[in-house]
């Protein structure tokens, strides 16, 4: 391995922690705001009726998801939809992370919660000053970069602490 492909490592491993760190401070701030949809089905709804309040897409998997038909089909319309109409996208691996984060349960509980279905959040705009505008501006700034490398769905893994 060559010098510089060990510091090209090193800055996309930084780059891609800093970025998971800020994707998670953006979902908490969302989230308090109430500026979160959680779901595939509520994701798309919202998009259909207002996609000019979206600022972000994450779409969530992880390898047990990969033989979800159903689920990818979903995911292809809505990185589609998500293009159309310049909506930063993300992909992201690390469902328990984003359970952890978003203070969910992985399952049903005692109470008879039902876990929502992480696979698709979208974080809307109608509060966008009082998000914290940092993280959102560092997500999107990496949405914009993959771009420019030719990736239009940028991938972001989540890492459990």
């Amino acid at each position: 391995m060559t010098l510089e492909e060990v510091v090209g490592c090193n800055m996309t491993d930084k780059r891609m922690e800093s970025v998971g760190q800020a994707l998670e401070e953006l979902m908490v701030a969302a989230q308090q705001q109430d500026c979160l949809t959680v779901g595939v089905y509520e994701s798309a709804k919202l998009m259909n009726v207002d996609p000019d309040s979206v600022v972000l897409c994450v779409l969530a998997t992880d390898e047990e998801d990969a033989d979800d038909i159903a689920l990818q089909i979903h995911f292809t319309l809505i990185q589609a939809f998500c293009c159309d109409n310049d909506i930063n996208i993300l992909r992201v691996c690390g469902m328990r992370r984003l359970e952890q984060v978003l203070g969910e349960p992985s399952t049903a509980d005692t109470n008879a919660n039902e876990a929502k279905d992480l696979h698709c959040i979208l974080v809307t705009n109608s509060h966008v000053d009082s998000l914290k505008c940092q993280a959102l501006k560092e997500v999107g700034s990496y949405c914009e970069e993959s771009r420019c490398k030719n990736q239009w769905v940028p991938y972001l893994a989540l890492h459990e602490r």
